[in-house]
């Protein structure tokens, strides 16, 4: 078939889409009240030369300014909701998660890209709620927590021995760490130093997941029927991707699985999700699916966010010196020179908790969240918001709100403490991790991970900017556009505090 006959063949295909849609616009049935105000879209495509793809989080702040806490704008059908402040969304998302905690149909992103039976997308229903109830099980309270605490505690430790051999590999070290620990949680498997299968599996997966292109990115997710076209069709090379992505996720889902089973037969697995799963039971198949899915809903979550948070910690701590220096002064005159801070000290490191509070504040990790679904047509402060639409909540927007959280651009922990009577600011917490029935399973871990990071590192280290020929680079504070948002790579550096402190890094990491 000719290039020419091709492009024909498609271009008669989008035509047949638009027709369809143009009929449904016609026998649509009246709405009830006004959509909430956007800005004007285009006759047939609407809005689609609106939707930004960079930073999208800064247009869609511009809105808010514009059009009020609450703006719309469609796509060739599709309804988009963007909320720009906190308490539009706990009214809607929180408040009314009956209606509001589905998640929308993403063609791309479901079915063909492999993500479909993960947390993050299934939709609102029994399985959702199984999967719950295995991760609150496991991880969702602190008590459960608990159990992993020497885990946590022995890889941050050897994440401490990475920096101090290789300091320039920082990005890859946390990497590394971040995922030695979900996968001991999850599956009970412990990485290899280096090179290891299962941590380049999830990055493999996460990076294909959060291409900087991912927000409506793909014109299947708004026509479904190009799903149908082969993909050797000129235009059609979101189908290799997907077929890609799928083949990534599917493996990323089912490789750590098989080895947590065949530990559990062979009656040597440690206590992990997946053990804790099956403790005392035999599960169906339904069930083994389920259960293969919890945990990898857990590994696919926890092998990136906590990356981006504790990168931002460390540019944070190359800029911000004067936090550096309260924060390494608490830790001394707590913990003291002779051992590392654990998890057991955060109570007694206020600083330190309010630090890694801002860490999650001003370095949002996922600037827009994960979009919700609406389940039913809806009236909300007097606007229409019909079945199927997208809720899109503006977290970077809603962390950065100078009528909230005052110079949002200051790295700030005091913030978050009460001093000379003022009280602190609204936790981040209540806003990073998302709203209502959707909200991160995994925000108690995230939070200790990250706590523990920061005060090991300030124990022992001192982050700097680098100097080149004698001047002081610094880094700049620019983030990448994709579902998970990283800061882009920088220079700093990391030397030990004192030779005691070299001491204490290099002590054997178990105990």
């Amino acid at each position: 078939m000719s290039t020419l006959t091709n492009v024909v063949w498609l271009n008669s295909i989008c035509l047949a889409g638009i027709g369809a849609y143009l009929l449904m616009r016609v026998f649509k049935k009246k709405q009830p009240a006004p959509y909430p105000p956007g800005p004007p879209g285009l006759p047939l495509v609407g809005n689609v030369l609106d939707m930004p793809q960079a930073k999208p989080w800064l247009t869609f702040m511009e809105w808010g300014q514009k059009y009020g806490d609450i703006s719309h704008v469609e796509i060739l059908g599709q309804h988009t909701i963007v909320l720009n402040s906190v308490k539009t969304a706990m009214d809607m998302l929180d408040h009314k998660s009956m209606v509001y905690s589905d998640r929308p149909v993403l063609p791309m992103t479901d079915e063909f890209a492999g993500w479909k039976d993960t947390l993050l997308f299934l939709p609102y229903g029994d399985r959702f709620r199984q999967y719950r109830k295995h991760l609150h099980r496991t991880i969702g309270s602190r008590a459960a927590l608990d159990t992993y605490n020497l885990i946590e505690e022995i890889e941050t430790h050897r994440f401490l021995k990475r920096v101090l051999t290789t300091p320039d590999q920082l990005q890859e070290h946390i990497r590394h760490t971040a995922g030695a620990i979900i996968l001991r949680i999850s599956y009970g498997y412990e990485v290899k130093e280096s090179n290891d299968p299962f941590i380049g599996i999830a990055k493999r997966a996460l990076d294909n997941f959060s291409n900087p292109n991912a927000f409506c990115d793909f014109l299947v997710e708004f026509l479904p029927f190009l799903a149908k076209v082969p993909e050797w069709l000129p235009g059609a090379g979101f189908k290799r991707l997907a077929r890609e992505s799928h083949e990534m996720a599917q493996e990323m889902a089912s490789a750590p699985y098989k080895f947590a089973m065949d530990q559990m037969a062979a009656g040597i697995a440690p206590i992990s999700c997946i053990s804790t799963m099956f403790e005392g039971r035999t599960l169906s198949a339904e069930e083994d699916d389920v259960a293969k899915w919890s945990a990898a809903s857990l590994y696919a979550g926890g092998s990136d966010t906590t990356v981006s948070a504790i990168h931002s910690f460390f540019l944070a701590m190359t800029l911000f010196p004067d936090v550096q220096k309260k924060a390494q002064a608490e830790i001394d005159a707590v913990v003291g020179p002779d051992r590392l801070p654990c998890l057991a000290d955060r109570t007694s490191l206020p600083y330190i908790e309010a630090l890694a509070k801002e860490v999650l504040r001003w370095s949002v990790v996922t600037p827009l969240g994960f979009p919700h679904g609406v389940s039913e047509d809806n009236i909300h402060d007097g606007y229409y918001i019909p079945k199927g639409s997208l809720i899109i909540a503006n977290l970077w927007f809603m962390l950065n709100n100078p009528e909230t959280y005052a110079n949002p651009s200051q790295f700030n922990p005091e913030r978050f403490l009460t001093n000379d009577g003022k009280q602190p600011e609204p936790e981040p917490r209540t806003i990073c991790f998302g709203f209502g029935r959707r909200i991160c399973p995994g925000l108690l871990l995230a939070e200790a991970s990250i706590w523990l990071s920061a005060a090991r590192s300030l124990a022992v280290f001192d982050v700097s900017k680098v100097v080149e020929n004698g001047v002081e680079i610094p880094p700049e504070i620019d983030y990448s556009t994709g579902t998970i948002s990283h800061p882009k790579p920088f220079k700093c550096s990391i030397k030990p505090r004192s030779a005691a402190s070299t001491q204490l890094i290099q002590q054997d990491a178990r105990y």
